[in-house]
């Protein structure tokens, strides 16, 4: 939307503007606020819903509270386009997600009001009563602080647990709980029906009422208004209610359900709230989408839905000359059904992401054997180890970077155990325009060290759906190890990839091409853009050799051997961390046998990497196609035999 000069939002730079706005107008506040977002997002894409669905909670929370000394957090982050647009961000909000651009999630070192990074969830609770604690210590015990979380993420323990510990505290700390019925696809679990029930119960919601009554007039009724409180309680806890509320259990004051759009009713509702002390829920009811109408209808497709017609709400698709590669978790999905028609012991599970990693697909065609256990990773893979134990054959997706939530469950529960499931790593490697919190940068390095673990990164298609039937073989299912497939975010390279399943031999890499001078040994699907870089080399004369490894645990390491006795240059290649990854492995190699050997490791350095295309940030690091190229030629005209 073009910002004019009778325009409310663009008189907006901070939230000490939106303060000095005349509450009636509000409401054409966030209409302009959210008409604002869909032109942006339509034209350069982004999270959509989400934000869309709290257009009238962020007016209403930095209308309220006193930003950026009053503490907000947001939770997982893709909620808060607004919060970046009221908050100085506007006019570089078309910047948002591209390379170079602000980040699509709150970030530290971005914004002041950005008090907390995020990316995963369910860390809001925990992080917002760490600041209020904080607060208190340093002599700040009525500065305010708030968690908006949705009930997506309070599937994860994470959430619970913070709760679990505000509930002992005297904690000046607001939990907003927005509930909309979603995260990215469906919520699931008992917390969904304890929600729906609670919103949907006249008794306890009117008993509710009367609490709430009660509450905002404490100070000046007294004695009197604490026994009425306290008989409400009674009847709230007895005969009026048969069930207890979950989050008064764990000692906090619960308020709502109310309306999330009504945007008068909210703003008075947290201006009453930030006079009752202690740790505290409001509970927002909210629809995902709301506003734009294809949005409400159909969410899981509007999440992110890429750039899209804001008047028709036709999302654009990309034009190809050429037949496309499917995208490798579409590939995962289609081989897993194939794989498991033909064992009925084959099993699926995914915490919370079936439309992100294709789960989906067998969760349609097998509902009895295709698990969405919410967002709650470390539950995953545990429960996957449980199911091994008897015989099933698990195949446990969770994206790259959020495993990482469920490492000791992978020492303690998996491998410690000799238990063989199957972790399938979907959007390993950098994950592009969600950034750093996303990139599923250090799966190799912390995966390698762990006994018990089988390794592979498959080129291509036709080599993920081998390691998927490989992983899933009795020959390793009645072994002793789990298995990893890790594979990135995006297209593979072949058009027609349903090809005949094979076997593959555990730890046995390939060579692409021979050649002379320097030795390229690539792990997973970046070893395509060795192939590339081979082709403009050859070009110029220079003909290195390819090896692609597929395992790094077990390493092939007759295949090695062979290497190193041809070759004394040496450069690897991955989309991961080059501290303890396969580079890392390669070199542990050669230092256990006595090769001397010049080489060079390209992958993600010791930093942060933020957002952007992923062949923009493949660029940056130096393992592109180009950077391929011309690392191969540094180590041809390199003099010493030294390991760089």
């Amino acid at each position: 939307m073009l910002i004019t000069p009778g325009n409310l939002l663009a008189s907006i730079n901070n939230p000490d503007d939106l303060r000095r706005i005349d509450k009636a107008d509000l409401p054409k506040v966030c209409d302009q606020l959210r008409q604002f977002i869909i032109d942006n997002v339509s034209i350069y894409g982004g999270h959509f819903g989400a934000s869309l669905g709290v257009v009238e909670l962020t007016v209403a929370l930095h209308y309220i509270y006193n930003t950026p000394d009053d503490q907000l957090v947001w939770d997982v982050g893709h909620q808060a386009y607004g919060h970046k647009i009221l908050t100085g961000r506007r006019d570089v909000f078309h910047t948002n997600r591209f390379y170079k651009g602000i980040s699509g999630f709150p970030k530290r070192k971005e914004s002041q009001y950005d008090t907390f990074g995020v990316g995963h969830s369910s860390t809001s609770i925990s992080a917002a009563l760490g600041m209020a604690v904080a607060s208190k210590l340093q002599g700040h015990p009525n500065r305010q602080h708030i968690a908006v979380i949705g009930d997506g993420s309070m599937t994860a323990g994470e959430a619970f647990e913070g709760m679990n510990h505000a509930g002992a505290t005297d904690a000046n700390l607001l939990i907003v709980l927005n509930d909309n019925n979603m995260s990215i696809d469906p919520n699931v679990g008992a917390l969904r029906g304890y929600l729906t029930d609670i919103t949907t119960s006249p008794t306890y919601n009117r008993v509710k009422d009367e609490v709430w009554n009660l509450l905002g007039k404490m100070d000046k009724l007294g004695k009197t208004a604490q026994e009425l409180v306290s008989q409400i309680q009674t009847g709230v806890k007895g005969s009026l209610l048969e069930q207890s509320n979950l989050f008064e259990s764990l000692n906090l004051r619960y308020f709502g359900p109310i309306d999330g759009h009504d945007i008068d009713h909210l703003t008075s509702v947290l201006e009453d709230l930030k006079h009752i002390p202690g740790p505290k829920l409001l509970h927002v009811l909210t629809v995902k989408g709301k506003g734009y109408g294809p949005a409400e209808k159909d969410q899981t497709k509007w999440h992110a839905p890429g750039l899209f017609d804001k008047v028709t709400g036709e999302i654009k698709k990309k034009i190809y000359d050429a037949p496309q590669a499917p995208k490798y978790q579409d590939v995962f999905g289609h081989t897993l059904v194939e794989l498991a028609e033909q064992n009925p012991r084959i099993v699926g599970v995914t915490p919370a992401m079936p439309s992100g990693s294709s789960m989906n697909i067998m969760m349609k065609a097998m509902p009895a054997r295709a698990f969405d256990v919410g967002i709650a990773e470390q539950h995953a893979v545990t429960f996957s180890a449980g199911m091994a134990t008897r015989g099933e054959v698990v195949f446990c997706n969770i994206y790259s970077t959020f495993m990482q939530r469920a490492y000791d469950q992978v020492v303690h529960d998996v491998c410690i155990q000799e238990l063989p499931v199957i972790f399938c790593l979907d959007r390993a490697g950098f994950a592009g325009a969600d950034g750093p919190t996303h990139h599923g940068a250090y799966d190799i390095a912390y995966m390698r060290c762990v006994p018990n673990m089988i390794i592979a990164a498959p080129m291509n298609e036709q080599e993920l759906r081998n390691m998927m039937f490989t992983a899933a073989s009795a020959e390793v299912q009645q072994g002793k190890r789990a298995f990893t497939i890790r594979y990135p975010r995006g297209e593979g390279m072949m058009p027609n990839w349903r090809t005949p399943l094979e076997k593959q031999e555990i730890g046995k890499g390939r060579m692409i091409s021979d050649g002379e001078g320097v030795a390229i040994l690539t792990l997973g699907h970046i070893g395509n853009y060795a192939v590339e870089a081979a082709n403009k080399l050859a070009k110029e004369g220079i003909r290195p050799a390819h090896f692609d490894m597929r395992y790094v645990k077990p390493l092939d390491e007759a295949l090695l051997h062979q290497i190193f006795r041809r070759f004394d240059r040496v450069l690897t290649v991955e989309d991961g961390c080059v501290m303890g990854g396969f580079g890392s492995a390669i070199l542990e190699f050669m230092a256990e046998h006595g090769y001397m050997a010049r080489v060079k490791r390209l992958g993600i350095p010791d930093a942060i990497i933020e957002h952007g295309e992923q062949i923009e940030l493949h660029r940056e690091c130096g393992f592109d196609p180009d950077g391929i190229a011309n690392a191969v030629k540094e180590l041809l005209f390199a003099g010493s035999k030294v390991a760089v």
